[in-house]
């Protein structure tokens, strides 16, 4: 086996101070094996040129091209006479323009002369309604006998890395050739029996041929293997958080017949979802277990995943726990404890909401005006940051007695002082929304580790639950409860056809008319804390300000919805405020409610029919499948507008396009997965790490993934501490850093 610390030598010593430090800033890179690991994006082939009708704008790209013509242009500015260098490239599809100013016109205007073959890098961007590249860099293609650097290359694939503007992709590739010697240390992860069984190639080759291929045949074969390399190395992490799970105790909750569960069962004026039920069983298999339970809850907008999480917790009340349920904002865990006690009726002992009606005196008595509790009721709890002192108090005292069975609450909950007489059992409601610490904080509340359900509304493709929650067990929710709406879905593009916008404010009007209520989104809250920042000159009208909520309520309460009761919600409101806001808009007391994304999440008004989403094209295709959610709740069928200034071409309305032509969020989280890097799927905000996986593409890969997954599972089966595995430790420990642990340690 080769020496390990070559891949680990930093790349200051082979390539020199300056090159190092813009490959450390720029690409995250600082490591021989880093560069070794930053892989070609795509291949241009000698004698071929890129397609140029589709580059992404803002992006940074590298293209080969021809160059068609070029031609000098003298102006007058303040500054005097300046020249301008207009350079058309072309593909034979698409033309690009290229644009140099002042001295810099001189080198570009003696190199790129008509039928030149080069690469171009720069950033993409629209001037006069034409796509450019201002200043690119380039590196001329000359022919067999040229001298250039991209000549020497003995194969016909020339690799196009991902770049930026401080380091050309023709540089990095200068800089790969330096250290790719090294890839013969390279230490190979992947167990024997497996590469061999697989027919996989030696990561040194795999390596070689990634960035050097003679033939596409040589590509192909370093990506099956590099792609190997990613996804059994995470799913190896994953296992053995799984194997370490099961190996921690935990109390089975089993609900006794004739409590809480069956009462409330017997009393719901409804039946559940063949879905519902067969989730619920899962749940309560788990539970019933002498190891915590780790399962992810997904299931669509509406599905019902509520009632599932209530049913869980009525279980391990029933058999003498606690349960906590945890909610990312004030509005949602005050939403969340509204509908549980709600859905309980008089088996809540509803102990959460001490603003209007304080305790009767003595502590111990019931809130006034509460509906009589039943002889099996518990009490249900809210405990969030701006409670009064004495209800906070009284929450804590029944938190830590054991009189509190269910206790819904925001990050408050996870505070030291916060204390629970035996918690059975934590939800997480959207669990993005929650680091791990926190989770974490909150699991070490149990005198033993809790059982653990977490739930979100943003459906997950297979794949990518293998990979994001891949150490815990997935059920999912994909049928509606019966009497759910249908929402219909509309693109409104309001620079286009402005008659259409004013035709959306109409259309909410006669939603009013009709006895219902509507909310229009913005992106933005407008107050002093939120000023966009100020923009250079050059920024065009599609990068104006998102529109936000104090300034849209205005001009709607004065113009097209005037006569009408607007109010506003978002997340800078006081808790207070927000929540009488929240109230009256429930009660029927507000017409519009213009809010930002505070509402994305569990805010149930069944009345609420029409929604219209301001600057869309701002938002997430998950995001808006979440927004569009809160409309449609009740027997009236819901509407949703997404209004949007960007032209009918761009990819934002291509997204807006796929949002509005289906209501079925697996295939909408497939759209939005394809249309954003892997890194962010994994979660890269919440881990704070890089990353790590450059070759590995989540939805395409679901063959590797399982694969992997399965041949994980055996190893660390086999050998959990994976002492007769030393390589594949050493990739363990390189891939999955610090930060990464702790993310993936999110049950």
């Amino acid at each position: 086996m080769g020496d390990v610390s070559a891949l680990d030598e930093p790349l200051k010593k082979q390539l020199g101070a300056a090159t190092a430090k813009v490959m450390a800033e720029h690409l995250d890179l600082h490591t021989v094996g880093d560069l070794l690991h930053h892989y070609p994006r795509r291949y241009a082939e000698r004698g071929e040129l890129t397609t140029l009708a589709d580059l992404p704008l803002d992006e940074h790209v590298t293209v080969v091209a021809r160059v068609a013509d070029a031609r000098l242009l003298t102006f007058n500015s303040a500054k005097g006479r300046g020249q301008r260098l207009e350079v058309t490239i072309t593909d034979g599809s698409g033309r690009l323009q290229l644009v140099f100013f002042g001295k810099g016109v001189h080198k570009p205007h003696k190199d790129l002369l008509p039928g030149t073959r080069a690469m171009f890098a720069g950033k993409v961007s629209v001037f006069n309604r034409k796509t450019q590249l201002a200043h690119p860099a380039y590196e001329l293609l000359r022919g067999e006998d040229g001298e250039t650097a991209v000549d020497s290359w003995a194969g016909a694939l020339i690799p196009i890395y991902p770049a930026t503007t401080k380091l050309e992709s023709w540089k990095i590739a200068k800089a790969v050739d330096a250290v790719l010697p090294s890839a013969a240390d390279a230490v190979d992860p992947l167990p024997p029996r497996l590469r061999e069984g697989r027919g996989l190639t030696a990561l040194p080759d795999a390596l070689r041929k990634i960035h050097r291929p003679r033939t596409k045949a040589d590509v192909a074969e370093a990506r099956d293997r590099l792609k190997w390399d990613e996804a059994f190395v995470l799913q190896v992490a994953l296992a053995r958080r799984r194997y370490a799970d099961t190996q921690l105790p935990a109390v089975a909750r089993k609900a006794a017949p004739g409590g809480l569960l069956d009462a409330f069962d017997a009393r719901l004026p409804f039946t559940l979802t063949e879905g519902q039920e067969k989730v619920s069983r899962e749940i309560f298999d788990d539970l019933a277990t002498e190891h915590p339970m780790h399962r992810l809850l997904q299931g669509e907008v509406g599905s019902g995943k509520t009632m599932v999480a209530l049913r869980a917790m009525l279980a391990v009340v029933d058999a003498g726990g606690q349960a906590a349920m945890l909610a990312p904002t004030e509005v949602l865990a005050q939403q969340h404890h509204r509908s549980i006690t709600e859905m309980m009726g008089d088996l809540a002992e509803n102990w959460g909401l001490w603003r209007e009606a304080p305790p009767q005196k003595g502590g111990g008595g019931r809130r006034a005006g509460m509906l009589g509790g039943s002889d099996q009721g518990t009490k249900v709890v809210l405990l969030t940051g701006s409670m009064g002192a004495a209800a906070r108090r009284q929450a804590l005292l029944d938190l830590v007695t054991g009189e509190a069975g269910i206790v819904i609450g925001t990050h408050a909950l996870i505070e030291d002082k916060v204390q629970f007489h035996d918690l059975g059992l934590v939800v997480v409601d959207e669990q993005h929304r929650f680091g791990v610490e926190q989770r974490d904080a909150l699991r070490g509340k149990g005198k033993q580790p809790p059982h653990l359900l977490v739930m979100t509304a943003t459906p997950i493709p297979r794949t990518v639950a293998m990979t994001v929650f891949g150490d815990l067990e997935t059920s999912v929710l994909d049928q509606l409860p019966a009497g759910r709406s249908p929402i219909a879905s509309h693109v409104v593009p309001a620079a286009d056809k402005p008659h259409f916008l004013a035709r959306a404010w109409e259309r909410v009007r006669e939603e009013v008319e009709n006895g219902h209520q509507a909310y229009v989104v913005c992106p933005r809250i407008g107050d002093d804390e939120d000023q966009p920042k100020k923009k250079s000159p050059e920024d065009d009208a599609e990068k104006r300000p998102p529109l936000a909520v104090l300034e849209v309520a205005d001009q709607l309460a004065k113009g097209p919805l005037a006569g009408l009761r607007v109010e506003v919600l978002h997340g800078r409101m006081a808790p207070d405020d927000k929540d009488a806001v929240m109230r009256r808009f429930a009660a029927g007391e507000a017409d519009v409610l213009v809010a930002t994304t505070v509402i994305e999440v569990g805010v149930n008004v069944p009345n609420a029919t029409a929604m219209v989403i301001m600057d869309a094209d701002r938002f997430g295709v998950s995001q808006l499948h979440q927004l569009r959610g809160r409309v449609g709740r009740g027997s009236a069928p819901g509407l949703c507008l997404l209004v949007t200034d960007m032209p009918e071409a761009s990819p934002a309305r291509q997204r807006l396009a796929a949002v509005a032509s289906t209501l079925d969020g697996f295939e909408l989280s497939r759209i939005d997965l394809e249309q954003r890097r892997e890194g962010d799927v994994l979660g890269q905000a919440q881990s704070g790490a890089r990353s790590s996986l450059r070759m590995l593409a989540v939805i395409e890969d679901e063959e590797i993934i399982a694969a992997a997954r399965e041949e994980a599972a055996a190893v660390v089966a086999a050998d959990p501490d994976l002492e007769h595995l030393p390589e594949l430790r050493t990739a363990l420990d390189a891939l999955v850093d610090k930060e990464r642990e702790e993310f993936l340690e999110k049950g």
